[in-house]
């Protein structure tokens, strides 16, 4: 499938690949930095923003990537990716490694159990759109200082609620540690400090595949600590 992307700056490719519930504007911060190094590529995961819906597994959505690469003949690439985004970069560590130059896993996790809670996810933003959970979202993206939570509980809300239920339907069985110790690219983990989403086991077993960094931030550690955030991909 063909996501929509937007294409910008020159150099090496980096696909910045973001999480659950955001379009590819959620980097709107990082890529005057980025640019400036690196052919920035950006996406909307399918389901979300101007992409069609697509694929219910990690694999698909990960795939998705690929295809993407192709389309734009990216023979290979760096891959930053954030919490969802985060989870398609282990997969894509794990299995297509000789795709990838470089490996940045960001507030992200290889699984969060239990599934239920992700199908219970999916059917209520079904019946009842993803109104319905929007402040409970946004209190585990950002800190209560951060400025511009309205921006972002909007780009959340105007998520079509198939595509945002699909994407919880694909983390619901996800069980990506045997990935993790497969993963031979360099890479780096960045956490932010104060995120309530990954917990110490992700910490624990994330630290062993690459260098780690925390950022003071919550959940979206690109967004809340942009310029730190950003000094680490150009280090």
């Amino acid at each position: 499938m063909t996501v929509h992307h937007v294409v910008e700056g020159d150099g090496r490719p980096l696909i910045l690949s973001s999480s659950l519930g955001t379009t590819h504007r959620m980097w709107d911060a990082n890529v005057p930095a980025l640019a400036s190094r690196y052919r920035v590529v950006r996406y909307d995961h399918p389901g979300h923003g101007d992409s069609p819906p697509g694929p219910r597994t990690i694999a698909g959505l990960a795939g998705a990537v690929l295809e993407l690469a192709d389309e734009l003949e990216l023979e290979r690439f760096s891959f930053c990716g954030i919490s969802l985004g985060g989870f398609l970069g282990i997969w894509l560590g794990a299995n297509a490694p000789h795709r990838l130059e470089r490996l940045f896993l960001c507030c992200t996790a290889p699984r969060l159990p239990p599934p239920q809670q992700w199908l219970d996810r999916a059917a209520n933003v079904r019946a009842h759109g993803v109104e319905l959970i929007a402040d409970s979202v946004l209190a585990r993206w950002f800190t209560p200082a951060f400025p511009d939570r309205a921006r972002y509980r909007e780009m959340l809300v105007s998520t079509p609620s198939e595509g945002y239920a699909r994407c919880c339907e694909a983390i619901a069985p996800m069980d990506l540690r045997d990935d993790l110790r497969r993963i031979k690219v360099p890479t780096t983990v960045i956490f932010g400090r104060h995120d309530p989403v990954t917990g110490d086991e992700p910490r624990r077993l994330l630290g062993e595949v690459g260098d780690v960094v925390e950022l003071d931030a919550m959940h979206l550690a690109s967004v809340e600590a942009a310029d730190a955030f950003d000094a680490v991909l150009l280090a």
